[in-house]
């Protein structure tokens, strides 16, 4: 089954400044400076990358982040956890939102 996802396509990331080289080195120098070790660590950022790949459903993401934070040493569980923390937030910004519905119900309905 074709589909527009291919994992062989995650290798080529580091190519996509052949389009546009300045750019590109900047977003690759901040992505680095963003994954340095720093108030977090490296694993915890990876956790992190993890959870928020879930979120915003980039098959990409999940398939490096999955394997980053194993190399950094977490387990199946905090990746999980990490995963049902964003999954925690989306639905609850999904919730949230009814309450711009219910302000409408009760403007209408006044």
């Amino acid at each position: 089954m074709k589909t527009y996802y291919n994992p062989e396509d995650l290798k080529k990331f580091g190519k996509i400044g052949e389009l546009q080289k300045p750019l590109a080195d900047k977003f690759f120098d901040y992505y680095g400076e963003v994954f340095a070790e720093g108030a977090l660590t490296a694993r915890e950022k990876s956790l992190i990358a993890l959870a928020v790949a879930h979120a915003i459903q980039c098959p990409y993401c999940i398939d490096a982040y999955t394997t980053d934070t194993l190399e950094k040493g977490c387990d199946e569980e905090q990746m999980m956890e990490a995963v049902h923390v964003a999954a925690a937030i989306r639905g609850g910004a999904s919730l949230v939102h009814a309450t711009q519905m219910m302000n409408k119900i009760n403007e209408i309905s006044m």
